[in-house]
């Protein structure tokens, strides 16, 4: 009598089809409609919040933009702020300073090149004083529901963690990531895995006890868990 053949991982993960399928449903489950902690209303402020949390926390930026957007969240009232008064507002963010003069720059560049419009191409958005691949892809996937995953600290740790897409460095990972992460969760993986790295995968103190994808995680030193599936 032959032996079951085990279920191999997909090609670029440690898990299997139905092993990824199961992670993301347990995330879905637990939040059904995840998004940013960024405050935003519109893809202007959305991408302004982004270019100005790099190095920062989504609390720190949200704490300058309440204060900021009632007075300006346009690129032109932004640009007619100027960017000694941008400072004023933004001065509790790491690198303030550059982050203004690229603000400033960035809404320049969406007056005279775009209509005062965010672009929706990942091109014209990294072409954006100030902003690179990571942010383009959060304002694609977040302002315009593109199922782009903007590789940060959190999605990269749980990432490699879980065994879900292992990789040196961030490109790495977001390639894999696009590859193996089903259809019909694509459009919010991005927030899924950035919260469950953000809460309950953190860096140094990981709530395995807590974790509802822990019998499918393959970090040798998780801790026990009290989940019952």
């Amino acid at each position: 009598m032959s032996t079951p053949t085990k279920p191999r991982a997909v090609r670029g993960s440690k898990l299997t089809a139905s092993e990824i399928t199961a992670l993301f449903t347990r995330l879905r489950d637990a939040n059904p409609h995840p998004t940013t902690e960024l405050e935003y209303t519109t893809p202007f402020e959305l991408l302004v919040a982004v270019v100005l949390s790099a190095q920062a926390t989504d609390v720190g930026v949200n704490k300058a933009t309440r204060k900021l957007y009632p007075i300006a969240n346009t690129p032109a009232a932004i640009l007619a702020l100027g960017e000694d008064r941008l400072k004023s507002y933004i001065n509790t963010i790491g690198l303030y300073n550059a982050k203004a003069a690229n603000v400033i720059a960035l809404c320049k560049q969406l007056l005279d090149l775009h209509n005062a419009d965010v672009p929706h191409t990942r091109e014209a958005l990294e072409a954006l004083p100030g902003v690179g691949r990571k942010t383009a892809n959060v304002v694609l996937n977040t302002a315009f529901g593109e199922p782009t995953i903007a590789v940060d600290t959190h999605i990269f740790r749980v990432a490699n963690r879980t065994g879900l897409a292992p990789g040196k460095d961030v490109r790495t990972v977001e390639d894999k990531l696009v590859k193996l992460v089903p259809s019909v969760f694509a459009r919010d993986a991005h927030h899924w895995l950035i919260l469950h790295g953000r809460y309950m995968c953190k860096a140094r103190k990981p709530d395995c006890l807590h974790c509802p994808i822990h019998d499918l995680c393959r970090w040798p030193d998780k801790g026990p868990s009290s989940w019952q599936t």
